[in-house]
């Protein structure tokens, strides 16, 4: 198997993950750590396949798509990795001699917030990909239906991005997480799908922008 059909692979692994993390209601908190170190060890993977793509940052041209996938990537990376070391402080069950190494309601603020935002940067991530796959399918009309069902989700996906008050944990406005613990897991997960696919849909559309950018240059 090549490594980017690998890498691939632990991009979905990855996105499986996270959208179970964010949906603490349903995971509770004895899985939700454990799927915080599954986490950990993917994206270690993940970033040891890629050890390429680091060594060549400093090399080649710096085209607008470029500069942004290279951003995305290194502050997707940071967000993960300090979203994993503010939870292993907090844990009860995967690293409990780490509880009172920070003062636990910065720690948890911090986790929150850097949670939501390695939400946000996994989709951008991830739609920086979507450009390959729209490349493979030939047929418009399948094209424009693939299209408008992304819109439709990504539009509803933002409505929940602002009604969830995703922006305020992002900027430490929540001390605290707030759960529906009434709603049906299999809602939950689709409605983190939808806001996760809304900013993937969105990385997409800045894709097509700053290539175009770049030919009319």
């Amino acid at each position: 198997m090549k490594i980017n059909s690998v890498k691939r692979i632990l991009d979905s692994a990855l996105a499986v993950t996270l959208l179970l993390l964010m949906s603490f209601q349903v995971t509770h908190q004895f899985a939700h750590e454990w799927l915080g170190v599954t986490m950990l060890a993917l994206t270690i993977l993940h970033q040891v396949l890629n050890r390429k793509y680091y060594s060549a940052i400093f090399k080649g041209k710096y085209t607008p798509l470029r500069v942004f996938q290279i951003i995305v990537n290194v502050l997707l990376v940071l967000s993960f990795l300090c979203t994993a070391a503010s939870g292993l402080i907090m844990s009860r069950y995967t690293a409990p001699y780490l509880n009172g190494v920070l003062q636990t309601s910065l720690v948890r603020q911090a986790h929150l917030s850097l949670s939501h935002w390695s939400f946000v940067l996994m989709g951008l991530h991830l739609g920086l990909h979507l450009g390959i796959i729209s490349s493979k399918l030939k047929k418009r009309s399948v094209k424009i239906a693939l299209g408008v069902s992304a819109t439709a989700v990504s539009v509803y996906g933002f409505y929940l991005f602002f009604t969830e008050k995703f922006l305020d944990y992002m900027l430490l406005k929540i001390p605290f997480a707030y759960f529906d613990y009434l709603k049906v897991w299999q809602l939950v997960i689709l409605e983190n799908l939808a806001a996760l696919t809304a900013w993937a849909f969105a990385a997409y559309l800045i894709s097509l922008v700053l290539k175009k950018i770049n030919k009319d240059k």
